[in-house]
């Protein structure tokens, strides 16, 4: 006897999950970690001063007073950038029954915003010059080690000039507890507290094997290897370990390809928006649903002796 089997069978309907699976990472550690200003200008501006250096200061009675001469505030600044992502979804697309969301539009407006804080993430630790633009050029915000020029402890050949200029990769080095320490220590004798040390997947595992100066003991009975550090407590304060996808590789050749280890005192960076986040729907040209994001911000570096930079450290 013939059996009919799902084979030859018509009419089977389609079995498809009513979810969609996306491993692709959307954190965004310094820009969800840093605080948020407001920006009315595409060129922000904010001031940072200092105090004399400390001095022996002991006068005798009656003595005639002396006035120094007084230095006045430094005026810095980051043009404001602006970044967007546009989605165009024809009627009949968004009209049909999908599986996994309830619109097509929506779900890409919605992947489109996740993507948009990516790109922001990536500028904001980028090494590109803060620039003015023109009719023809985008402005560009200069990113977080484009400030970076009092803490600094970089390879061969690297320099920065801070203020938002680029800096020049040096060769590459390993990521040791060495320069960890020297930069925490520079870092404290100019005045910064960092509270927070960012660096990529590959130095995390290195600084997770850090030893600090002290023996690691596994109980057995717990039955777990512990291998990550997460918080580092230094000679100058409590940090917090926190690793980032997006942070920032050397673009030069391959002797240069290393990468930056930040040592930052959050409080001191902002991210300030001339545009907040906005998802606008452009004028309807053709049979089809359009919508529009547009964000323009900066990075506002309020001081950026509060923090150290290791970079052109090897990434493998």
């Amino acid at each position: 006897m013939a059996v009919l089997q799902t084979y030859t069978t018509t009419g089977i309907r389609e079995d498809l999950a009513d979810i969609i699976y996306n491993i692709s990472p959307t954190d965004t550690p310094f820009m969800s970690g840093v605080g948020k200003n407001k920006a009315t200008n595409t060129l922000h501006q904010w001031q940072t001063d200092t105090l004399t250096a400390v001095a022996a200061n002991a006068k005798v009675e009656g003595a005639t007073i002396s006035y120094p001469t007084l230095t006045s505030t430094t005026k810095v600044g980051n043009y404001t950038q602006i970044s967007t992502k546009a989605c165009q979804v024809s009627a009949t697309d968004d009209a049909v029954n999908t599986a996994g969301r309830n619109t097509e539009l929506a779900y890409q407006v919605a992947k489109s915003a996740k993507e948009l804080k990516r790109d922001m993430e990536n500028a904001l630790l980028s090494n590109v010059a803060a620039a003015a633009g023109d009719a023809t050029t985008a402005r560009a915000l200069g990113g977080v080690v484009t400030w970076m020029t009092s803490n600094v402890s970089a390879g061969t050949g690297g320099s920065g000039a801070g203020a938002g200029a680029i800096r020049t990769d040096g060769t590459q080095r390993a990521f040791t507890e060495t320069l960890l320490r020297s930069t925490l220590k520079t870092t404290w004798d100019n005045g910064g507290n960092p509270n927070v040390i960012m660096l990529n997947g590959f130095n995390k595992q290195k600084l997770s094997f850090f030893t600090g100066g002290a023996t690691r003991f596994d109980k057995a009975e717990d039955k777990r290897l512990m291998t990550s550090i997460d918080v580092y407590e230094s000679d100058f304060g409590t940090m917090q370990v926190i690793p980032n996808r997006w942070i920032r590789k050397a673009n030069s050749t391959s002797a240069r390809r290393g990468q930056d280890v930040l040592l930052l005192e959050m409080d001191f960076w902002a991210v300030s928006f001339l545009r907040d986040f906005k998802l606008q729907k452009p004028a309807q040209t053709a049979d089809a649903d359009q919508r529009f994001l547009v964000v323009e911000y900066t990075l506002e570096a309020k001081n950026e002796g509060s923090s150290g930079l290791i970079t052109d450290v090897t990434t493998s």
